[in-house]
């Protein structure tokens, strides 16, 4: 094929967003002779949208240089500016603050304003904001802005506003930060700019809905740029923490099998691009920012033990922690679910007496709640459940409100106020419906279960186990499933976690506050047998919500 052919057909499959058939043909042209401006930065777009990013690198350079030998500084600072946003987002900051500084340096020597200098300043901002020095990223995303609207430039537009909102969003205005969000998305998802910009701004906006707790929107979004990605076959525009941000969406929102497959993606993809690194020697620039394949591992092992899959989740947890991710909460609750009740409560009131993002800490005194409460430590649960209402209180988020809500209710439902739970579960459920969570809502419905029937509405009870039961099955929620059954003395298909009628008496024994001894006393059994509860996870979990809806001893039970 000659250089004309290659060069022809590489145009026309940019064109048509056949980015590999693009990459392929320009870079045949490329070899036969070298590309012009317009050619290189095709090139340079194909490359980084199917994965290339080297590539895709070494192609805005030689634009960059064939800018400065054409005399046209603004569009090599463009190029730069591109350079620097991708070696940003790759985590490699040294490179990319080297190439700042060379398109800074070019600027302040040329006259003239220009986009371009927005550009640089978008950048500059984007420093700032990671720095925290919150003020100086408000000017220079003011000043991007301005020069967006006067040079009418849609790229620097939405990148001005993209660093506003991010701005807004670390000054705490939720409200005007989503606004901007929304916004920008409709901009790039219209096509108004470039298709790398529409991957850049995707994953910093579901970042910063992540951040706010705003998962309808996260999630909103991830569907609408997804329709956008559906088109283009060979576009790979997620990388790095969006990807785990995908998984994790699409497994709050009941997908589980698509958040599986995301997660594994994410691992696999991110796991490549370390064995790149290694290969090309910059393993020690590696950083769990750069890569974060222990958030893709976490993902999965939440997957795996919401599943019952209890092994692999193990596993999973296990190489979380190894690339450099805490494997808790999760960890904690798959340890509860095991039965190793103990190193749950450990690892719990290790996390509380730690710091953690808010975005950590909620899932922390969640896990937290569930945890201590199957201790029956409950002043414990109820310090964790008021906290999370406090942070609930600072945010609109119906997120966080519907985790605080459950939080509260369950830990009314332990303290013996069924009512006081009810009312607070109740707006947990509608919370978790608002935002289409399933598996949350399901869960609520459980401890609403429970509390109908400790306020003697056995109809209501019924109606809100079945409910819950019928989610879990379509979910594949294998633990919540048998403790549905353990709860209600419903054999399972295999005979294994079933309660027999004996253990049902203690149970109930336990659940009226009598001690160990007592129990055996009563029912004429050994003392070591009337201590069953720590038998399997299903009976755990029945004697725990017997004791739920009734006031708990002050103390614990003595052996």
């Amino acid at each position: 094929m000659s250089a004309a052919d290659a060069l022809r057909e590489g145009r026309d499959a940019f064109e048509r967003r056949a980015w590999a058939r693009a990459y392929a043909r320009l870079s045949a042209a490329d070899e036969i002779a070298p590309l012009g401006l317009d050619d290189l930065e095709r090139l340079a777009v194909s490359a980084y949208l199917i994965g290339r990013d080297e590539a895709s690198a070494g192609a805005w350079a030689r634009g960059h240089n064939e800018c400065l030998r054409l005399n046209d500084v603004p569009r090599a600072v463009r190029c730069g500016f591109w350079l620097v946003l991708d070696l940003l987002n790759r985590g490699e900051p040294a490179r990319a603050n080297g190439w700042l500084a060379r398109t800074r340096r070019l600027l302040d020597e040329a006259p003239a304003d220009c986009a371009e200098r927005g550009l640089v300043l978008v950048l500059i901002a984007r420093t700032h904001v990671k720095e925290g020095d919150i003020a100086a990223a408000h000017e220079a995303a003011s000043r991007a802005i301005q020069l967006a609207d006067r040079f009418d430039d849609p790229e620097l537009e939405v990148f001005g506003r993209l660093g506003f909102a991010q701005v807004r969003a670390r000054r705490g205005d939720a409200g005007g930060a989503v606004a901007l969000f929304d916004e920008i998305m409709v901009a790039v998802t219209a096509g108004d700019v470039s298709p790398i910009a529409v991957g850049v701004v995707y994953c910093a906006v579901i970042d910063g809905c992540q951040s706010l707790f705003d998962l309808g929107r996260a999630r909103e979004w991830t569907a609408a740029v997804s329709r956008w990605c559906e088109t283009q076959p060979d576009l790979v525009p997620f990388r790095g923490k969006c990807l785990v941000h995908r998984a994790e969406i699409m497994r709050l929102s009941g997908a589980w099998s698509q958040a599986m497959a995301e997660a594994e993606q994410a691992c696999g993809w991110l796991i490549h691009s370390i064995g790149q690194d290694e290969a090309s020697g910059a393993a020690g620039e590696l950083s769990a920012f750069k890569y974060p394949v222990g958030a893709a591992f976490y993902q999965l092992a939440e997957i795996h033990r919401v599943r019952g899959d209890f092994a692999d989740a193990d596993a999973a947890y296990r190489q979380a922690s190894h690339y450099g991710t805490s494997p808790q909460p999760g960890l904690g609750l798959l340890r509860m679910a095991q039965g190793r009740s103990g190193e749950a409560e450990a690892a719990v009131r290790r996390l509380l007496a730690e710091r953690q993002t808010p975005h950590a800490r909620a899932g922390v005194l969640a896990a937290s709640v569930d945890v201590m409460i199957e201790a029956r430590d409950l002043p414990v649960a109820r310090l964790a459940a008021d906290e999370l209402a406090a942070l609930a209180a600072g945010s609109d988020a119906p997120f966080l409100r519907a985790l605080s809500a459950q939080a509260t209710g369950s830990v009314l439902l332990a303290e013996g106020d069924a009512r006081g739970a009810v009312a607070a579960l109740r707006g947990a459920w509608m919370g978790w419906q608002e935002i289409e969570a399933p598996y949350e809502a399901a869960r609520v419905r459980v401890l609403l279960g429970l509390g109908c029937r400790a306020l003697g509405d056995d109809g209501a009870a019924e109606l809100e186990l079945d409910a819950a039961r019928r989610v879990f099955e379509r979910l594949a929620a294998a633990p919540d499933v048998a403790r549905l059954n353990a709860l209600r003395g419903t054999p399972q298909e295999d005979g294994a976690g079933a309660l027999t009628p004996r253990e049902l008496e203690v149970i109930a024994l336990i659940a009226t506050g009598r001690t160990n001894q007592a129990i055996a006393g009563e029912l004429g059994i050994s003392k070591r047998t009337a201590m069953i509860a720590p038998r399997s996870a299903a009976l755990r979990f029945a004697y725990a919500s017997e004791c739920m809806i009734r006031r708990p001893r002050p103390s614990r039970l003595t052996p």
